[in-house]
């Protein structure tokens, strides 16, 4: 059936801008997106001046939590292996690509090793089979440089990126901060953020031996970032991420020891903070996730030192990063590259951009809606977010996949 949505402020391929169109959809897939678009011959959808966007990529997520995703307008979620069991087996990744459906798209990341250990590597190539788009190394950084090289190998061979967390253990073991004034005046314990770019040094050397794809899930340090610019500027296959709470947020927001703020890798100085917001404008940052981690009392409600890091952060994603278009640091149309076009890419699935012959995945946005964010009234399974009671603006007003409404 022939459906048409219009009245919508589009965010085409290459445009900065919302374009005033039309959007057309038969069976799951989009036929046509175009300002002043045809509007007759199917079911009309009036979109009342909304804008429509691409449906939200999320890589990188924790959990898959639906109600989250839906109020986020997150439309697919790449899920990291750190799961129990772990993502490391075909059936793993076969239970856990159905785990969202219908309503989601569930893309699981295979293990790159065996129980996420960092030794041996697992059967990545069934993996992909299974329906793998991608491999990652979990919440650690694989130390081996031999096995890092293998899995690289692999990797190029079956055309799959691999996504790395980048901070060497031998720096960060024990540190739940960077090292900076307000982790010294708090007493805990911290690394120093070269722990980040050490990491980043040794496996773009390694991408050059072997011209895989990596991506570096979260930089979040000037010198982390400058190694990443200048590995593109010799045209290496390598890409990053980072989630809004490092782009917002430094250090200092761990003063009061709120455990909402501990994250992994850990807030940065405001020097650092402030390189992260240049490396989205200039194009060095290829994705903004959420980096979705709902921890409930048991992992939260701890001594600062004991508590699990990780935040719920797929309901804020979209108005946190719609902060960067309202002070003027990048374009809506750019900010939907990182959030949708970008992740789509590097997991190799026809989705994020509003585009004849792909999935009908999009959202509707009313981006000057305010609402104030509040733990005790998320979706989320859990409401660890560092940003408790901030007033923000914009919201999803409706979500579509495959062209229904969910």
């Amino acid at each position: 059936m022939k459906r048409i949505f219009t009245d919508a402020r589009l965010l085409l391929p290459g445009e900065e801008h919302p374009q005033t169109g039309s959007l057309i959809v038969e069976g799951e897939h989009i036929v046509s997106a175009a300002a002043n678009g045809e509007q007759e011959g199917g079911d009309a959808i009036d979109c009342q001046g909304r804008i429509l966007a691409p449906g939200i990529v999320d890589l990188g997520v924790f959990a898959i939590d639906k109600p989250a995703f839906r109020f986020g307008g997150i439309t697919r979620a790449a899920l990291m292996p750190d799961q129990s069991p772990v993502l490391d087996l075909p059936a793993m990744i076969k239970q856990s690509a159905a785990e969202g459906k219908p309503d989601l798209w569930s893309h699981p990341l295979a293990a790159a090793t065996i129980g996420l250990e960092g030794t041996h590597m697992a059967e990545i190539g069934l993996m992909k089979r299974s329906g793998a788009k991608a491999v990652a190394t979990g919440r650690q950084w694989i130390a081996d440089s031999g096995t890092m090289l293998r899995l690289l190998q692999y990797c190029k061979s079956l055309d799959l990126a691999l996504i790395v967390h980048s901070e060497d253990a031998g720096l960060t073991q024990g540190a739940v901060a960077t090292d900076s004034e307000t982790a010294t005046r708090l007493g805990l314990a911290s690394a120093p953020s070269a722990a980040e770019a050490i990491s980043i040094a040794r496996d773009i050397a390694l991408v050059r031996e072997t011209g895989a794809h990596v991506h570096f899930r979260q930089v979040t340090t000037r010198d982390g970032l400058n190694l990443v610019r200048a590995a593109k500027g010799d045209n290496l296959p390598v890409t990053c991420g980072i989630t809004p709470a490092h782009l917002l947020l430094s250090d200092i927001a761990i003063s009061d020891f709120r455990t909402f703020t501990r994250l992994s890798p850990p807030l940065r100085s405001e020097t650092n903070r402030l390189a992260c917001l240049q490396a989205v404008k200039d194009g060095t940052i290829d994705v903004i996730s959420s980096g979705h981690d709902p921890r409930g009392p048991e992992d939260k409600r701890l001594p600062y030192a004991e508590a699990a890091p990780g935040m719920a952060g797929a309901e804020t994603l979209l108005a946190l990063s719609l902060t960067l278009v309202r002070d003027g640091t990048i374009s809506i149309g750019r900010l939907f590259e990182l959030l949708s076009a970008n992740p789509a890419k590097i997991l190799g699935v026809e989705a994020g951009l509003l585009q004849a012959g792909y999935e009908a995945d999009f959202i509707l946005i009313n981006e000057d809606s305010p609402w104030q964010v509040d733990t005790r009234k998320m979706a989320a399974a859990a409401g660890n977010t560092p940003f408790d009671g901030l007033p923000v603006q914009g919201r999803v007003t409706a979500i579509y996949k495959g062209g229904r409404a969910y």
